[in-house]
């Protein structure tokens, strides 16, 4: 039996060429060749204005976060239906999470929440555009600008999705990319910071820099560089560049494939939607196809689904924990609405296999095993 990872790395194109020519280069540090080409890629294809790359998306949020100038007990909004970085780039800096009930249709954030949730210390809000499915951004830059706060858009699953005719990440005042591996386009780490405000630009490269400006030196802006402001290591290698930079190239071959398994999915698991079994995601022509989930009946249901499928050799996973309920969740922040979307939601969630190597014969199986699945239960 052919086993069905949840996911798998891939080479596409010119990996590894690439990376043996970085090294022929002799430039194996950042910001060489390779990832100038990234920065360039990013700019013209999202329409960014500074975009530039990180060793992971984590990075990319902690260098936002500095960027927001947080004062301890200063507060972000966010959803607690996220991955941990999403929170913890702004609780290195001091502040408190505040977090905001999802909606239950895209799971993002339900933005007729936010405002609500807004105190005279709130600082930023911080969008997650789950599984590529863009956040209602118009609102969100409304009451952000009614209320003078920055936008931080998490876009580590949404590379090239777009919310009315936008790339996401170019919306708010930063935007932030992930290639980990789980991800569309891949480096094994790795992620960008996207600067969409020009105010920003020159502290984000110093800060990416170690709080030096040596960028500024490199351009002969500057007859010496020096230390001038908090900074971190955040540059990733040029091998990761050179990996990167192959699967940009082929980035839109990429979103269509998983797009089309995304659309294979659904209309395989249509019926088991229209008979009340299951329910099916929010997918439409402007998503990634970053993500396959299906929402179960309960809890139960979903064990023994996981359960029923790896004994098929199939590797579906749940997903994120909520982070208002987390034991750093009540330490770091507190919820600003009711979480019952979000409590809801998490505990019945399931996230099948998708990655871009996926066959149509596999698609079938997984789909035929979940119909079998429940035409041999009672859920």
């Amino acid at each position: 039996m052919k086993p069905i990872p949840f996911n798998k790395p891939f080479i596409i194109g010119h990996e590894l060429s690439y990376i043996a020519d970085a090294v022929a280069q002799g430039h194996l540090s950042g910001d060489g060749s390779y990832t100038k080409l990234c920065h360039r890629w990013f700019e013209e294809k999202l329409g960014v204005r500074r975009a530039l790359l990180t060793h992971s998306c984590t990075a990319a949020l902690e260098m936002s976060a500095i960027m927001c100038n947080l004062q301890p007990g200063d507060e972000v909004i966010l959803p607690s239906y996220t991955f941990v970085s999403t929170a913890n780039a702004f609780a290195l800096r001091g502040a408190v999470m505040v977090f905001v009930d999802i909606r239950p249709d895209t799971l993002n954030i339900d933005e007729k929440l936010i405002e609500t949730a807004i105190t005279r210390r709130t600082r930023a809000i911080v969008p997650v555009h789950y599984a590529g499915v863009p956040c209602e951004m118009d609102s969100i830059m409304d009451i952000a600008q009614r209320h003078n706060l920055l936008v931080v858009e998490d876009a580590a699953q949404a590379l090239l999705s777009t919310y009315k005719g936008r790339a996401l990440g170019s919306i708010g005042n930063f935007g932030c990319l992930s290639f980990h591996e789980t991800k569309n386009i891949i480096s094994g780490e790795g992620g960008a910071l996207l600067v969409n405000d020009e105010r920003y630009i020159k502290r984000a490269e110093i800060i990416r820099e170690k709080g030096t400006n040596r960028s500024q030196f490199f351009r002969g802006e500057v007859d010496k560089y020096t230390w001038v402001d908090i900074g971190s290591s955040y540059l990733p290698s040029e091998l990761v560049s050179a990996f990167l930079y192959a699967q940009l190239e082929q980035a839109d071959k990429i979103t269509a494939k998983r797009r089309h398994i995304c659309i294979s999915y659904s209309s395989q698991l249509a019926p088991l939607q229209q008979s009340g079994k299951l329910r099916l995601p929010t997918f439409d022509k402007y998503s990634n196809g970053h993500m396959f989930y299906i929402i179960l009946d309960s809890q139960d249901a979903r064990a023994r689904l996981i359960t029923y499928l790896k004994a098929q050799g199939i590797s579906p996973v749940f997903h994120y924990v909520p982070l208002h309920s987390s034991p750093a969740g009540l330490k770091y922040g507190r919820t600003g609405s009711t979480m019952a979307v979000t409590e809801d939601l998490s505990e019945r969630l399931l996230r099948l296999p998708l990655h871009y190597e996926m066959s149509d014969d596999d698609i079938a199986k997984v789909s035929t095993a979940i119909r079998d699945f429940f035409a041999h239960s009672n859920s």
